[in-house]
């Protein structure tokens, strides 16, 4: 299990986190699939590929996955029957339909078609950590993230949470560019995006661009700031570092992964084990060094 997002919580209070009842816990909020008159279901799935577990735990480090199953009712389908049925109304009576009418017809056929609507099922892993005090989601939506903690806050009773940076890093990175004081074990790659103040402003996006070029110092120079920035750190993993310290376009490097080649791959949990605990473990050490970089931690006191 690699994540490929990353949304940073910070625990800022004691937590009274039980892992022997969390089973129980999360049971009461399991997951079931739609009702024929539902539109979505959401619930706490198995992490691994089969058992009965709803959490995986590994070096303290606890993975939850949140499963949710929409109907999907394409919004033409849904209009096209409701022309029909307005149509055919008309002619029989002689006399337009009113629009309230329409809205009363509109949700008898979402209705009739809930039932044999295909479903999607969709996938939100995290995990939390008490001992490191980070709660990790693997999304790139901040409603997906919340969604995911506030599922895990109803199910454990408490959940005291803040995002893992509550300022903004934007004039951080973008001295990077301009005076290249770059930490030792980060490298830009040459991808960045680039926005000017205020909320009508150009927005310019670089993709294989040395950012020590003319180019970028000219942005730099006309007072643009930068928003996303491409790097490498510690020659383990390669991310799109946000101004709100998410992560996107996660990607951990090959020699890194191989520590667990060893495993055979019909040895499915072991090897799930294995990598959820070095991946997580890894990130847990990522956000720590977030943490150093930009003394975030300083605003959390």
């Amino acid at each position: 299990m690699w994540f490929k997002n990353l949304k940073l919580y910070r625990i800022s209070q004691t937590m009274d986190f039980q892992e022997t009842k969390l089973q129980e816990q999360l049971e009461e909020f399991t997951f079931r699939p739609c009702g024929s008159q539902e539109t979505a279901s959401m619930g706490w799935s198995t992490p691994l590929s089969k058992g009965d577990m709803l959490f995986h735990a590994a070096d303290g480090r606890i993975w939850l996955t949140l499963k949710k199953q929409e109907r999907i009712l394409p919004s033409a389908v849904i209009n096209a029957a409701l022309a029909e049925k307005v149509e055919q109304i008309e002619i029989e009576t002689g006399s337009p339909v009113s629009k309230k009418a329409q809205q009363d017809i509109k949700q008898q056929i979402i209705q009739q078609l809930l039932p044999r609507a295909f479903t999607k099922n969709t996938f939100i892993h995290g995990f939390i950590s008490v001992k490191d005090k980070i709660v990790v989601v693997d999304s790139s939506s901040d409603g997906s993230a919340e969604a995911f903690l506030a599922y895990l806050r109803k199910s454990i009773g408490s959940l005291p949470v803040v995002p893992w940076s509550k300022r903004n890093i934007q004039a951080d990175i973008t001295l990077w560019l301009s005076k290249d004081n770059i930490p030792m074990d980060v490298v830009l790659l040459e991808e960045a995006e680039l926005r000017s103040a205020g909320d009508e402003g150009s927005i310019v996006r670089v993709k294989n661009q040395d950012l020590g070029s003319e180019e970028i110092q000219h942005h730099l120079d006309a007072g643009k700031m930068v928003s996303k920035l491409a790097i490498e750190w510690a020659e383990t993993l390669t991310a799109v570092l946000n101004d709100d310290v998410s992560i996107k376009r996660l990607k951990f490097s090959d020699v890194f992964k191989e520590q667990n080649e060893d495993i055979p791959k019909d040895q499915l949990h072991a090897r799930l084990d294995a990598d959820f605990a070095l991946m997580s473990g890894e990130v847990v050490r990522f956000a720590h060094r977030l943490d150093e970089i930009f003394n975030l931690s300083a605003d959390n006191i």
